[in-house]
């Protein structure tokens, strides 16, 4: 079970005085936090029915980041984070990686832990990994982690762990198969405890936590579902009470912190990966759209810092931030410096101090594949989509969510031109009435077009079936 203490759902997130001489690291320990498919509208800060007291707390006290960019799905932002890269750069960006299928980000891209570890750092992660598994060079503890716990793929039950037919879950390289009717965040928060509780105070430590909350399916205990009985939908409800389910488990890793000595000297960065998913009770409201597309709601998504070494706080920095951005920020943050070819640049003083970003524009998606073929880009204020937009479309609060909405029809296509800072939840298509502004938005989407690389999308292999490999997803057949 959790141990959360009363303290922080009372009002809480006082400091647990340091004890000494455990606050003698040079470099910042950093909590890198990644929640699964949270929504714009399903957090405390943008909407008060949700009830996440640590994050809230956390994100008043930091900074709360208004115009930070995620991909539209899940591997594609994993890939920004690990590699700095845009994923239409890199293969990753046509949906996501499958289990059936040898998907993996190439070996010649160095991942964020591995940088770290040049730099002295501990390394741990603790989560889902979604970035390849087929062959373990591909898996955490060859991509710069010193220990894994966490999952490979994605949609694995919460409480048997198993995905697809086959079971998911190690620890480093074991199978875990020790788990089954336990609540998946419960132990992995436990895990992340574990960790900081026997980390040696004079190294700095890394500890990457890809959540599994909120991504379905909805599976959470009674007790965090009846925090909203007052929801009348089910589905809604459950989505609620794994949003609180993370708060929870955040707020036991905050307090590792502090009873280890290590939080004043801890950069915590919070993000989601992408949208609230729609189809599974996630909500974006008023953003339009949500995960699975390019509309600001699948792609504009909830984030904060928080660490004592900020030097401006407690406000909301609507200066522009993409996933591509975390990789080169840590690195900086931890004394070090990224590639200049890469397309993230440090964002460390625009969080630090508030300064202006050096970002200007980035990549939403470049796809040439069916059926997501598609294009956009922000430059500025302005925001081209080219082609498939995605589904769910339009601006869904969760208490008027139809089935309407849902639909497994055709994704929506086109092309939009959209001024962002007079209309953020894409209202009003300038495509038409904006033709000059259009052409160089597609000339400048073009100059981008021209460094796709494949998207890596072999067809399924038989080789990947668990009953290949004792019942369990693993590595080795590819």
């Amino acid at each position: 079970m959790l141990r959360i203490a009363l303290m922080l759902l009372a009002g809480g997130l006082a400091l647990v005085s340091a004890q000494p001489g455990r606050e003698n690291a040079t470099k910042p320990h950093i909590l890198f936090i990644v929640a699964d498919d949270l929504g714009w509208n399903d957090v405390g800060w943008h909407n008060p029915d949700v009830k996440t007291p640590v994050l809230d707390q956390l994100a008043h006290e930091g900074v709360i980041l208004n115009q930070s960019y995620v991909n539209y799905v899940c591997t594609p932002s994993r890939t920004a984070f690990m590699t700095g890269y845009f994923p239409y750069r890199v293969g990753s960006q046509h949906l996501v990686f499958f289990p059936q299928q040898a998907q993996a980000i190439p070996s010649n891209f160095t991942f964020l832990p591995e940088k770290l570890k040049e730099l002295g750092y501990a390394t741990h992660m603790v989560g889902k990994w979604h970035l390849g598994f087929c062959n373990w060079k591909y898996t955490p503890t060859y991509r710069g982690f010193d220990s894994f716990y966490g999952y490979y793929n994605a949609d694995e039950d919460y409480y048997t762990h198993v995905v697809a037919g086959g079971l998911d879950l190690r620890d480093d390289k074991e199978v875990v198969n020790t788990k089954n009717g336990q609540y998946g965040t419960y132990f992995f928060a436990d895990r992340m405890v574990d960790i900081i509780e026997k980390h040696p105070a004079d190294t700095p430590l890394f500890l990457y936590l890809p959540f599994q909350n909120v991504h379905e399916p909805l599976e959470v205990p009674k007790r965090f579902e009846n925090i909203y009985m007052n929801v009348q939908n089910e589905n809604r409800r459950k989505l609620l009470g794994m949003v609180s389910a993370l708060d929870e488990a955040i707020g036991n890793v905050t307090m590792a912190m502090k009873t280890a000595g290590l939080w004043d000297n801890t950069l915590v960065i919070f993000t989601t990966d992408n949208g609230g998913w729609i189809v599974a009770s996630g909500n974006n409201y008023p953003l339009r759209g949500g995960k699975v597309t390019l509309w600001e709601g699948g792609t504009r998504g909830v984030a904060f810092v928080h660490g004592k070494m900020l030097q401006k706080t407690g406000y909301t920095n609507n200066e522009l931030i993409h996933a591509v951005d975390w990789f080169p920020t840590i690195l900086a943050a931890a004394g070090g410096t990224a590639d200049d070819a890469m397309d993230g640049v440090s964002q460390l003083d625009t969080i630090l101090s508030g300064q202006p970003s050096p970002r200007t524009e980035f990549v939403y998606n470049i796809d040439d594949v069916f059926p997501t073929k598609q294009g956009a880009i922000r430059v500025g204020d302005y925001k081209l989509i080219e082609g498939t937009a995605g589904k769910p479309d339009g601006w869904i609060h969760p208490a008027n969510l139809t089935d309407s909405q849902l639909d497994s029809g055709d994704p929506t296509t086109g092309t939009w031109l959209f001024n962002l800072k007079d209309d953020p939840t894409e209202h009003h298509n300038l495509a038409d009435t904006m033709p000059d502004k259009l052409k160089e938005m597609q000339a400048k989407l073009e100059q981008y077009r021209g460094s796709l690389v494949p998207a890596i999308n072999p067809l399924p292999d038989p080789k990947s079936n668990p009953k290949n490999w004792g019942g369990a997803w693993s590595p080795g057949w590819c």
